[in-house]
């Protein structure tokens, strides 16, 4: 397959997102794909949200995401006039309840990727978002036991009686990011 490295990076914090791009320059002298795949939440309703856990959310999700986003275009997808980029979402269609934090801030992801997408066109730059629903993953393991206890009732509510699968994800992201998009 290929050579794989790997570098820890806040991405809240845009010296350490820089320092992840020289990194990525000195290793390879190119980038072709982005995957913004970080996230950070927690089950609660919005009236026990403080301010504190709010933005947290925010900063770590929308604004890690754009931080992230514009340095790797500026450093490696505009100068190249080509790169891909995939952002992982959430299915907000009708709403998060319960993690209405996390909800606003992939609902700002979801618009920054259309306005990124006609914006950075003209460098050839593809641009999409993957909104899943629930991912049957380590992450559920996370959540408190009253949250872990209505899963199996969630799952009466979805049409094939299950959650989705970490491969339903990669294999979605695969194609978006493969020239077969």
């Amino acid at each position: 397959f290929g050579a794989v490295e790997a570098m820890p990076c806040d991405i809240r914090d845009e010296d350490a997102i820089a320092a992840l791009a020289t990194f990525i320059k000195e290793k390879f002298n190119r980038l072709d794909i982005l995957v913004n795949n970080a996230g950070g939440q927690f089950p609660a309703l919005a009236e026990y949200i403080s301010n504190k856990g709010w933005t947290a959310v925010i900063n770590n999700n929308l604004n890690g995401t754009f931080f992230t986003t514009k340095e790797m275009a500026n450093q490696f997808f505009i100068p190249q006039k080509s790169g891909v980029i995939v952002n992982i979402i959430v299915d907000t269609y009708r709403g998060f309840p319960g993690m209405a934090h996390t909800g606003a801030a992939r609902a700002g992801i979801e618009n920054l990727t259309k306005s990124l997408a006609q914006e950075w066109s003209d460098f050839n730059i593809r641009i999409n978002c993957v909104a899943p629903g629930i991912i049957e993953s380590s992450g559920l393991d996370t959540y408190p036991p009253q949250v872990q206890d209505m899963f199996e009732e969630a799952k009466k509510a979805i049409p094939l009686k299950r959650f989705g699968k970490v491969e339903d994800v990669s294999n979605a992201v695969c194609f978006l990011a493969s020239d077969l998009a």
